[in-house]
């Protein structure tokens, strides 16, 4: 059985600066920040963040546009979005283990590990499944991002 090494319920960098992305896109609601605005802000390189954001616009969550008055936006359907939905899409289908690689584990056919291994990736997705986008900026992160961004919360957005 070959094992992935590192933690086997944690996220990959491209994964969470998705979901760091549709965060900061739920926040904003008058400005159409650029691609270039949101990796300076979250102090990311713009070649991973336009990565992240073409596959967030491939999968109808993000919207970009274009030239002036240009920038991105959170879709409806991106707001709306479960969050263990999105991390399924962007994390895949694989296993915790790979049991069929280069070398493929004897006890493939036999072992217990590889099914548990499953159920628990299934539990961990399937807790974030009632998590929506518009969720995660609820109070008080969404205020809290919006200080970090440099702008200071509007009354209805909290202190």
């Amino acid at each position: 059985m070959q094992v992935f090494y590192g933690d086997p319920m944690r996220l990959t960098r491209f994964t969470d600066l998705a979901l760091r992305v549709l965060m900061r896109l739920a926040i904003e609601e008058s400005e159409l920040p650029t691609t270039r605005d949101v990796a300076a802000a979250m102090e990311v390189p713009y070649t991973h963040t336009a990565k992240v954001v073409a596959r967030l616009q491939h999968l109808g969550l993000v919207e970009a546009r274009r030239g002036r008055g240009g920038g991105l936006t959170l879709t409806s359907a991106g707001r709306a979005a479960s969050v263990g939905g999105v991390v399924r899409e962007l994390e895949g289908a694989g296993d915790v283990v790979d049991c069929d690689g280069t070398s493929p584990c004897p006890l493939r056919g036999a072992c217990l590990l590889r099914g548990a291994l499953r159920r628990a990736q299934e539990a961990f997705f399937a807790a974030l499944d009632p998590l929506t986008v518009s969720d995660l900026v609820a109070a008080p992160t969404g205020p809290l991002l919006l200080g970090i961004s440099g702008r200071a919360p509007t009354v209805a957005e909290g202190p």
